[in-house]
C-alpha cells in the first residue's frame, strides 16, 4: 500500500474567514507574504493535500504544513508575522515626537518642505528612522495635492440641476456639454520626431517653434458620445454665437437642447442672450464656479490632448486644425458616451465630509 503520510487535521473555514482570506488574496495593497499565506489556506480548505498545494504554488511542502497548522491553531490572526524576539526600539518617544512636531509645524530654511535627510540632520536621528516615522504616521511632506472649493452661492442647486440632466435627461431633448479649449498652440519641434523602435520610445526635442494658436469650440452629446466641434481664431461671444448656429443645425428639428456651459463671460454676453431669445428650444445650464469637473466635455478634451496633441508637431495653425478635425472624425466614427454615476446627494455629501474633515484638522 502506498504511503499517504501522517493524517492532516481537517481545515474548515467559516463564511467570515473565507471572505477575509479572499480579500487578502486579491488585495492590491496587501503584503505579498500575507496574500501568499491566504492562498495556501484557501487551497488547503478546498481539500488539497500539502503536496498538491506545494506543487501548484511552487513552494516547499514544509512551508505549506507550517501555515496549515498555524491557521488551525490561531485562525486568521495566526497568518500575521509574530513579533521578532530581542528587537527593541532604538528611538525614545521624545525623539519621535520631535520629528513629528518639526514636520507639522516648521519648514527648513530656504525650502517649502522637509526631506527625510534634512530632517535627519536637524533632529540627529538616521534618515531611515525619519522615513519609518513618516510612514507610521502617514506623513508625506514631499507631496502636495490641489483643491478648490466652489464659492458659488447656488452650488447645491446647480449641482442638482446638472447631475439631474445627466442621470435623468428630459424627454424629447438632447443634453450637450459645451466648452472651449482655448489657445491651443501649433508647436513645431525644432528637430524631427524619432519614431518608436525596438527597445526605444519615441523621442522629440523639448524645444519648439510657435506658429500661432487656435480655439476649439466643442459640444458633447451626453447620450451618444458624439462631438460637434469647430475651430476659430478668437474666443469671443461672436464665435460662440457662430458655434451655436452649427449646433442648432445638428440638433434634430422639434427637439429641445439643454446645453451645459461654464461661467465664462462669452456664454452670458448680451449677444448670446439675444440669440437664445430667437432660439427658444435652447436652454443654457451653468456649472458652479470652480467646478469644471461637472462638465463632461472636459473629459473629451483630456483625451484629445493625450491622444492627438501632446506628442504632435505642427508647422501652422491650419495643420493643427486639420489634426483636430481628424481626431473629431475618428472619435465620432465609434463614439462612446461618458457615463455619469455619482448622484447629486453623493457629491454634496462628499464635499461636506471634506469640509468637516479639513476644519477639524486645522482648528483642533
Amino acid at each position: 500500500m502506498a504511503k499517504t503520510g501522517r493524517p492532516k487535521a481537517k481545515l474548515e473555514l467559516s463564511v467570515g474567514e473565507r471572505e477575509d482570506l479572499e480579500r487578502y488574496e486579491r488585495g492590491r495593497t496587501t503584503a505579498q507574504a500575507l496574500a501568499f499565506r491566504a492562498r495556501i489556506v484557501l487551497r488547503c480548505a478546498s481539500g488539497m493535500t500539502n503536496t498538491e498545494v506545494a506543487r501548484e504554488l511552487g513552494a516547499d511542502p514544509g512551508v505549506i504544513g507550517k501555515w496549515r497548522k498555524r491557521f488551525i491553531k490561531h485562525r486568521v490572526a495566526g497568518l500575521a508575522d509574530s513579533p521578532r524576539p530581542n528587537v527593541h526600539r532604538k528611538l525614545e518617544d521624545e525623539q519621535v515626537e520631535a520629528v513629528i512636531r518639526k514636520t507639522l509645524e516648521s519648514t527648513p530654511k530656504g525650502a517649502t518642505h522637509w526631506s527625510s535627510r534634512k530632517m535627519a540632520k536637524q533632529t540627529g536621528v538616521s534618515q531611515s528612522s525619519v522615513s519609518r516615522i513618516w510612514r507610521a504616521f502617514q506623513l508625506k511632506p514631499h507631496r502636495t495635492r490641489t483643491f478648490t472649493l466652489s464659492t458659488d452661492p447656488f452650488f447645491t442647486e446647480k449641482v442638482r440641476d446638472i447631475v439631474g440632466l445627466y442621470m435623468n435627461p428630459p424627454d424629447n431633448a438632447v443634453v450637450l456639454c459645451a466648452d472651449e479649449k482655448s489657445a491651443v498652440q501649433a508647436l513645431e519641434r525644432t528637430q524631427p520626431v524619432l519614431p518608436l523602435v525596438f527597445g526605444q520610445s519615441p523621442r522629440a526635442t523639448a524645444t519648439y517653434k510657435r506658429h500661432g494658436v487656435t480655439n476649439l469650440f466643442a459640444a458633447l452629446n451626453v447620450a451618444t458620445g458624439k462631438v460637434i466641434g469647430a475651430c476659430f481664431p478668437d474666443k469671443r461671444a461672436v464665435e460662440f454665437r457662430r458655434f451655436l448656429n452649427e449646433v442648432d443645425a445638428e440638433v434634430p428639428v422639434g427637439m429641445d437642447a439643454h446645453v451645459i456651459v461654464d461661467n465664462s463671460s462669452i456664454h452670458n454676453a448680451p449677444e448670446i442672450k439675444r440669440w437664445l431669445k430667437r432660439h427658444p428650444r435652447f436652454h443654457l445650464h451653468f456649472t458652479p464656479t470652480y467646478s469644471s469637473w461637472l462638465n463632461l466635455v472636459e473629459r473629451w478634451f483630456a483625451n484629445l490632448t493625450d491622444q492627438a496633441l501632446r506628442r504632435s508637431s505642427h508647422k501652422s495653425t491650419s495643420e493643427l486644425e486639420g489634426a483636430i478635425k481628424q481626431y473629431l472624425e475618428a472619435s465620432n466614427e465609434s463614439p462612446k458616451p461618458f457615463v455619469w454615476t455619482k448622484t447629486a446627494d453623493q457629491i454634496l455629501a462628499s464635499v461636506a465630509r471634506f469640509c468637516s474633515r479639513t476644519l477639524a484638522q486645522h482648528t483642533s
